[in-house]
């Protein structure tokens, strides 16, 4: 199925067949006003001489068959399209016995001055403007300068309408212009956001997985020849992280690349799942692993433990598994706490550790501005900084939306009196 949507009935009339339209359409009202119609003692424009003898039926074929070469011309070369309707419209107005061109044979000159304004540069429509009323003054200067008769007021209103249809294109013109302004400005802001997305989900998966792999990498050497089989279990677990770190981002890059152009799925892909993004619930996964490479996780819950909205859940994951990371490579310690509360209107996750390093590493990074900036996409509060008995903190307060429907809790650790109860060391 096509992914392009279907155009309206007159956006697929093309523009030579409207102009040749305007043309037929100024010719049969031309014809109505020189007969006798019911109702009227006598025509309203009497008819030349020349309109009903052969000759003047000789020069309609003619200037029809100028018109048709220009509406044929109007899309690919507008400017000879545009003199040969105005040859037309001047050799149409011949037989009819009138002083100047009528509007009614000017109608298909209008229409094609407005599509060359509309889709053609500036420049090019104004030649085409220029054109259109040189050929006007032209006209009724020659007729005066032989003597004849010269319908100059009636001219100037012609010219006028000449003007509008430019002015009426030029405007259609310069509104295309601006919507497709707005549509890559919109599509570079979505570009911009989509890239750093995705740069702040990479570095939240891989900073972890590597800090993992070196830390079991870094123990597996120190007992590789004193103690074989916990060096042979570090690098089971240096495989396995590393395992999981290349199928995350697999899942990743199949993401961004699951939907097609259009929403088409691309050929081979239909069946290929997807894991569901990170949640509160994978807390204990993460603390298990790094638990396993050497720095001990604690995790606390407290509050009724219930589903929020999936990109809530997924923020605080990442917001925990940076802080974690932080520690693992940077705190110089054992041990670190995790704290996750919550409330009634908002979702805290409390993260500290008694370590001597600072938190940010030896050179500047990207964890806390990316933990920074999940935290105010989310309309809440980040607070990174020493602990005033030691160590780090990481403090992240999350609102959670009133309207979010309470869905059955999670089954948490059983509730003993007032204090929360901190769970067994993972």
């Amino acid at each position: 199925m096509s992914s392009s949507p279907v155009l309206p009935l007159l956006k697929r009339v093309p523009p030579g067949a409207w102009v040749a339209a305007a043309w037929y359409a100024g010719m049969v009202l031309t014809l109505l006003m020189r007969v006798r119609l019911p109702g009227e003692q006598q025509a309203s424009v009497l008819p030349g001489v020349l309109l009903y003898r052969w000759d003047g039926l000789l020069t309609h074929l003619l200037s029809t068959g100028l018109l048709m070469t220009g509406c044929l011309w109007l899309t690919r070369r507008p400017l000879g399209a545009t003199a040969m309707l105005l040859a037309a419209s001047a050799l149409a107005t011949m037989p009819l016995g009138v002083t100047e061109i009528p509007l009614a044979q000017f109608l298909a000159v209008d229409l094609a001055l407005y599509f060359t304004a509309a889709a053609r540069p500036l420049r090019t429509g104004v030649l085409a403007l220029v054109m259109s009323v040189v050929v006007l003054v032209v006209f009724v200067s020659s007729r005066a300068f032989m003597g004849w008769p010269a319908g100059t007021s009636a001219e100037v209103a012609v010219a006028l309408t000449a003007v509008v249809a430019w002015l009426v294109g030029r405007s259609v013109n310069e509104s295309r212009r601006h919507d497709a302004d707005l549509v890559a400005r919109a599509t570079d802001r979505a570009l911009v956001a989509e890239r750093l997305r995705i740069a702040r989900e990479m570095h939240d998966v891989v900073a972890h997985s590597v800090g993992i792999i070196a830390l079991q990498a870094g123990a597996a050497a120190r007992v590789v020849h004193t103690q074989p089989d916990a060096a042979r279990e570090a690098m089971s677990a240096v495989e396995t992280a590393g395992r999981e770190t290349l199928s995350g981002l697999r899942r990743m890059l199949g993401a961004l690349r699951e939907t097609g152009p259009g929403g088409q799925e691309p050929s081979g892909r239909e069946g290929a799942p997807l894991r569901p993004a990170e949640s509160l619930a994978d807390i204990d996964r993460l603390a298990r692993a790094t638990t396993a490479a050497g720095v001990r996780v604690d995790v606390e819950w407290r509050g009724e433990r219930r589903p929020l909205a999936p990109e809530l859940e997924l923020s605080a994951f990442r917001i925990v598994q940076e802080s974690v990371t932080n520690v693992v490579r940077h705190a110089e310690t054992a041990a670190c706490r995790v704290r996750v509360t919550y409330g009634h209107e908002e979702l805290t996750v409390d993260i500290t550790d008694r370590g001597r390093g600072t938190g940010r590493g030896t050179s500047p990074g990207f964890g806390l501005v990316g933990m920074r900036e999940r935290v105010a996409l989310l309309h809440g509060e980040f607070a990174a900084a020493p602990a005033p008995g030691g160590g780090f903190r990481v403090t992240a307060r999350l609102p959670v939306p009133v309207h979010e429907p309470v869905r059955e809790a999670i089954p948490g650790p059983p509730e003993r009196g007032p204090e929360p109860v901190r769970e067994a060391a993972i």
